[in-house]
């Protein structure tokens, strides 16, 4: 079986923001953890390219769509790959096989009999690019996402049958895993609830937009065409392209990670639109929140808008991955606070990991020849290592329920049990003994070994990290060697060579104004 994850395919009037990387490393560490644990993975990120909101953006350029699109989309590509993003398969809605596989996806939605032509009527925002429902004062009426007037529209288009669904996206909706979290799914159930309406998926007002077959001057809604790059990018590498190829290929979606601004498309029309074309729905649609900064939201007017690649130039991936993952809760709203973050590296990382790597080797080296000292078992109870156990049992679990915040908690428990463990131990003051020496062995190797079981559980938060925490073991990762079974107690080699210990994590400095 194939696991497929999906980030939304981002819309390329601007770059990369903080937003769309919390959702890709969020997407990235899943897709980690899932090939670490054996399975095959399509992990697939992308650009939306078409719309009203590109075509107007190129315009005020004075330069082509197209132009604009290869310029942005370039951008996220790149900016994916100096993240250390593993993304499988990257989808350019603007290629040739998207748009083939629109076309093919469209005529089976027609052969349905899903579609017909009418007037859609109503406010519209460019911004969402998406119709509103009868707001109040539509005249000064403002979108609570963009903050930017609605626009009235008035013209005949293209119309799916999405009200001929209704009970399907009920009983759908209403499944125990599909929508996540809780607050989201309810919010979805209330909208359904009120009864579907069809939507257009055609415009006329848009040039920039692959034309609908047989309709002169309609071009896809952008959503209709949209949506269909998670199935297209399954076979984007292709070189004869079908609809047929993505579905065997892998399809359906295991999960469509996406922000709850625009769960209504991947959970309700998306579903209705597969079932009308007769392919199945993805397996689960999870909504996460919104990410704020010192409490506000990000806006340009404000001034508090975060570079991401600010934060990754000045303080490194990894302390930025642990921040974004272990601070906030999947699901729910996040709030970026400069202090914090700082504090978190240094507590986290810098003080309880790096730190007890960095003592227990230099001891090591220094009490037993550079070497890992011999597995002995002197204890009756070996305490570490049924924390570590433990550990590893609460993270696989929360990881495999999206609880990567939890996931994350769990190593820092390990880390953090495992210092108490040498501390309330002392070997500094047994090793003054010479009959005390197998203990001080066994308490050393214990904690080295902990420390080892620590850096593979980070090797899908913090790739990074990991493989320096391991290499100054003398130890690494086996992709030959089942990634759980390197997680088993007892498998740091005695008598291996140990080299010479340096920061795996430098101490951040807080500043007033990232």
């Amino acid at each position: 079986m194939t696991f497929v994850i999906t980030t939304p395919l981002y819309y390329v009037n601007d770059k990369p923001h903080l937003g769309s990387v919390y959702t890709t490393i969020i997407c990235d560490s899943i897709a980690r953890y899932k090939r670490l644990a054996g399975e095959e993975v399509i992990f697939i990120t992308g650009v939306d390219e078409h719309g009203l909101k590109i075509q107007r953006t190129a315009n005020e350029k004075g330069i082509a769509p197209k132009s604009h699109c290869d310029e942005i989309s370039e951008v996220f590509n790149n900016n994916w790959k100096v993240w250390n993003i593993s993304f499988d398969k990257f989808i350019r809605t603007s290629s040739k096989n998207h748009e083939f596989v629109v076309n093919e996806f469209y005529e089976r939605v027609k052969a349905s009999d899903d579609i017909y032509m009418g007037v859609q009527k109503g406010w519209y925002c460019v911004g969402c690019e998406e119709f509103k429902d009868n707001p109040e004062n539509s005249s000064t009426y403002k979108c609570p996402i963009h903050q930017k007037n609605l626009e009235w529209k008035n013209e005949e288009n293209l119309f799916f049958r999405l009200s001929k669904y209704q009970k399907e996206i009920e009983k759908i909706i209403n499944e125990p895993s599909f929508i996540e979290p809780i607050e989201r799914k309810n919010e979805i159930i209330n909208f359904v609830s009120r009864g579907l309406k069809d939507f257009s998926i055609s415009r006329t007002n848009v040039t920039w937009g692959i034309p609908v077959p047989g309709y002169d001057n309609h071009t896809f809604y952008v959503w209709f065409d949209a949506l269909l790059g998670y199935v297209s990018a399954i076979c984007s590498d292709a070189t004869e392209h079908s609809l047929e190829k993505s579905i065997n290929g892998g399809w359906p979606a295991d999960v469509h990670l996406i922000g709850k601004d625009i769960l209504r498309f991947h959970a309700v029309y998306w579903p209705a639109m597969l079932i009308s074309a007769k392919m199945k729905v993805p397996k689960k649609v999870f909504g996460h929140g919104f990410l704020t900064r010192e409490g506000q939201k990000m806006g340009k007017s404000l001034g508090n808008v975060l570079d991401p690649n600010l934060l990754l130039t000045k303080y490194g991936n990894d302390p930025v991955r642990w921040y974004l993952i272990k601070d906030i809760s999947l699901g729910n709203d996040g709030d970026f606070q400069d202090k914090r973050f700082v504090d978190i590296i240094n507590n986290d990382l810098a003080n309880t990991i790096g730190n007890l790597l960095n003592r227990t080797s230099s001891m090591s080296r220094k009490w037993f020849d550079n070497k890992v000292p011999n597995n002995v078992k002197i204890s009756s109870e070996n305490k570490l290592e049924n924390y570590a156990k433990i550990a590893v049992e609460k993270y696989i679990y929360n990881f495999d329920n999206y609880k990567l915040d939890l996931a994350a908690n769990e190593v820092l428990s390990l880390a953090i049990n495992t210092n108490l463990y040498l501390n309330d131990n002392q070997p500094w003051v047994l090793i003054k003994e010479k009959d005390n020496l197998p203990l001080v062995k066994e308490i050393i190797y214990n904690v080295l070994e902990s420390t080892r079981i620590i850096g593979l559980l980070l090797l899908p938060l913090l790739p990074e990290l990991s493989i320096k925490i391991n290499e100054q073991l003398g130890s690494i990762y086996r992709e030959e060697i089942s990634w759980k079974k390197q997680l088993i107690w007892g498998l740091l080699v005695s008598n291996s060579s140990l080299p010479k210990p340096t920061p795996i994590i430098n101490k951040l400095e807080y500043e007033q104004k990232l």
